[in-house]
């Protein structure tokens, strides 16, 4: 293999990659990067064994074709300490040695072979589905932060993908808090779905910022297994084996009980309180009358309370609520609405949180957080 490229635009390229590698792997050969160069196409693949990630660089001055597999903290450590400029990449097959040649210097580091490197597996009677790059990458922004974080229930520590003929829903869940973020705009064929674990989720947030206006193909089967493809990169993982709770079952229908409020507001006035609530439980109460919302903590134990009034257009009877506000702040905090809607039933039923006005007609978001009990 040798190759002349850009020392920049070859470290961001594996950057990008080197984000799926694990900090200690069970397998040696998966510390490595595997590189595959052919024509004028160079492949650069990281992975876990349960996530795979491919990004593809145009090679202009290409000498020779090959396959390495190279260290990958060395390599990009050795990369990172270089200013912009052409760099060769040549191996000496004969020594496994990767020789790399700058205007000033030059660097020999260790490759192995290849051909221990995992392939990936082929899927079965896939099915497959498209939507942008933004559609996707708004949908993971606004459900990844409520996933659990549970080895009891796997299931609820992914992204639920929920695909019907008429509509596709991204729906995350602690059990606490639910968030769900629904587009009329992707349909099926079909009903399906399946569960994406908490690092491809992050790893395909991280690599979309540069192709939010180009389509991602999504492939799955019933192997639990999925490739996501866009623009030259690839991710390929595994899914979360198991049937995701009846989320449709516990968002309530009947919460008669309407605040319209500014969300910043409600936000600052929130954390500006929180600091005063319980150390053990981190209750706030929400103490609601016409036009008005007063937002009180304490924590008796250390002689600390706080309250806050908050403006608002509250349509409902007299109430007071308790949440955690914690899980309250994450919700307020992953809404990108400037006005939002607290639907309410009484004290002991789950908050619908939405925004007021929906501008965009196919996106649908919501969140569906439980009250805590008061402690008089």
């Amino acid at each position: 293999m040798k190759f002349i490229v850009s020392s920049t635009d070859l470290l961001q390229g594996l950057l990008s990659v080197q984000k799926v590698i694990a900090s200690k792997s069970s397998l040696p050969i998966l510390d490595n990067f595997l590189f595959v160069l052919e024509g004028n196409t160079l492949t650069v693949t990281g992975s876990d064994a349960e996530t795979t990630l491919k990004t593809v660089l145009v090679i202009n001055e290409v000498m020779e074709g090959g396959e390495v597999a190279v260290p990958a903290k060395l390599l990009t450590d050795s990369l990172k300490e270089l200013p912009t400029q052409p760099i060769e990449f040549s191996t000496e097959d004969d020594k496994n040695i990767v020789n790399i040649i700058w205007a000033s210097g030059s660097a020999q580091i260790p490759f192995v072979s290849a051909d221990d490197y995992p392939t990936l597996k082929e899927l079965s009677d896939p099915t497959i589905i498209r939507m942008k790059g933004v559609i996707l990458a708004e949908g993971i922004n606004s459900t990844l932060y409520a996933t659990g974080d549970e080895e009891l229930r796997p299931v609820m520590n992914g992204i639920y993908f929920d695909i019907e003929p008429e509509s596709t829903t991204l729906v995350a869940s602690n059990a606490h808090k639910l968030v769900y973020y629904r587009r009329h705009d992707i349909k099926s064929g079909g009903t399906t779905s399946f569960i994406l674990p908490k690092k491809p989720a992050n790893l395909l947030k991280a690599n979309l910022a540069k192709y939010m206006d180009e389509d991602v193909e999504i492939t799955f089967d019933s192997s639990n297994c999925a490739y996501f493809k866009f623009g030259q990169s690839l991710i390929f993982c595994k899914l979360v084996d198991g049937n995701y709770p009846a989320y449709k079952s516990v968002i309530p229908k009947n919460n008669t009980n309407v605040i319209t409020v500014n969300r910043a507001e409600l936000l600052n006035a929130t954390k500006r309180v929180a600091v005063c609530s319980n150390q053990a439980t981190g209750q706030i109460v929400f103490s609601l009358a016409e036009n008005r919302i007063k937002i009180i903590a304490q924590d008796l134990d250390f002689s600390m309370s706080a309250h806050e009034t908050v403006g608002c257009d509250y349509e409902g009877m007299p109430m007071e609520i308790g949440f955690k506000s914690t899980f309250l702040i994450e919700i307020l905090g992953n809404l990108s609405y400037d006005q939002i809607c607290i639907r309410l039933s009484d004290p002991n039923r789950a908050a619908l949180i939405q925004p007021a006005v929906q501008t965009e007609p196919e996106e649908e978001i919501c969140a569906l957080l439980m009250p805590m009990r008061i402690n008089n």
